[in-house]
């Protein structure tokens, strides 16, 4: 029986423990152990009755000695603890977005070769049976990612390190693009197959008193002239739940819902891989491929670094906010009709006379790996 522990059990880490529970239901596993700094209250979705408790991973790690570790932690945590996790001699589920640059992306990858571990990244909208239909169609020409949501000001508030640009000295990656927009991100550069981005625009903004923003938009351009353009904000009146759209083909990657060219409406593709259950089957048969390991994701740790790096956000004034309907927070008046026409024409909103806008800031990418 696979020994599978949990470390960061409290907030986003309920998802997890949902799994954990059901696969240990299955009899697929045995629940060794759940760390968190805060306690965690059972849920009824996930009660892991008996299961032990640890606020230090160390001691969990020293104690219940499991096969498989899942982290759940921030991001800018998460390199010390998978390398205790490799140490101690576990394989590793990490959630994304896996590291903080492309340097600890090459530290974690030499760590897990050195020790022989297995290590899945967080992406699970790669395991999505609709993504892979997209791609066996090997789409061509320029990719346009939209994502519009609504978070009200007291999302920043759920985490000491919620839209900080640092702490305890080390960036965060907490904007809109990196992070709640992160699959969007990763799904598109895998959508474009072999695309390897030369340059990186980008125009960040925020609406409140944060240190990153929460309206995003990037101009990714490869060697070849294809270019990838995200259009995101947590700030939008009007959902659009998350799209990648290229040429006529359409994936709304939350749903699985999807598009190819020549028919009419999305369509519902069912089926999706959990990464779990995928690095389960990987360490019994290492034929079975992993869904998202290490290597597939240095292209999204190199885009999300340079975007954390680039100039603090430029304010998007009162003037062009109204209050949210729901109160604690407001949005931004047409934004949703904005992520559209940006991530369609990939003109970016200085480009556009958008009256708001500020020019963006142009980063060299050369020799960033394609994501496949």
């Amino acid at each position: 029986m696979t020994r599978v522990a949990l470390i960061g059990a409290g907030g986003h880490g309920l998802s997890h423990r949902r799994v954990l529970q059901r696969l240990a239901g299955e009899g697929r596993i045995e629940v060794a152990g759940l760390c968190d700094r805060r306690p965690v209250e059972p849920h009824p979705d996930a009660p892991l009755e008996g299961v032990p408790f640890f606020t230090d991973h160390t001691e969990l790690l020293a104690v219940t000695r499991p096969d498989v570790v899942v982290i759940c932690t921030p991001p800018h945590t998460h390199l010390a603890i998978a390398l205790d996790v490799f140490a101690a001699g576990a394989d590793l589920l990490l959630e994304k977005p896996p590291v903080m640059s492309l340097a600890e992306h090459e530290r974690l990858a030499e760590a897990a070769a050195r020790t022989g571990r297995i290590l899945q990244i967080g992406f699970q909208a790669l395991g999505s049976a609709a993504l892979a239909e997209l791609c066996a169609t090997a789409p061509s020409g320029d990719i346009g990612v939209t994502g519009a949501w609504w978070r009200p000001d007291t999302y920043y508030q759920r985490a000491p390190w919620a839209g900080k640009r640092v702490v305890d000295g080390r960036p965060v990656l907490d904007g809109a693009l990196v992070n709640p927009f992160a699959h969007a991100l990763m799904q598109a550069l895998v959508v474009a197959g072999g695309f390897r981005p030369l340059t990186l625009e980008v125009e960040r903004y925020r609406t409140r008193a944060i240190e990153t923003d929460d309206t995003t938009f990037v101009r990714l351009t490869g060697a070849d002239g294809r270019r990838i353009t995200a259009a995101v904000t947590l700030v939008s009146p009007v959902f659009i739940a998350g799209e990648i759209r290229v040429g006529d083909a359409v994936l709304e990657y939350p749903t699985d819902r999807l598009r190819l060219p020549g028919e009419a409406v999305l369509r519902h593709v069912p089926g999706r891989t959990g990464l779990l259950e995928n690095l389960l089957d990987h360490r019994r048969d290492p034929s079975v491929p992993l869904v998202a390991p290490l290597a597939r994701t240095a292209g999204f740790t190199a885009v999300a670094e340079a975007i954390v790096a680039s100039p603090a956000p430029a304010e998007i004034g009162p003037a062009w906010l109204t209050p949210h309907p729901d109160g604690n927070g407001s949005v931004v008046t047409g934004i949703d009709a904005l992520v559209r026409e940006v991530a369609g024409t990939g003109r970016l909103p200085s480009e556009a006379g958008v009256p708001w806008a500020r020019p963006g800031h142009r980063v060299p990418l050369g020799g960033v790996p394609a994501s496949r």
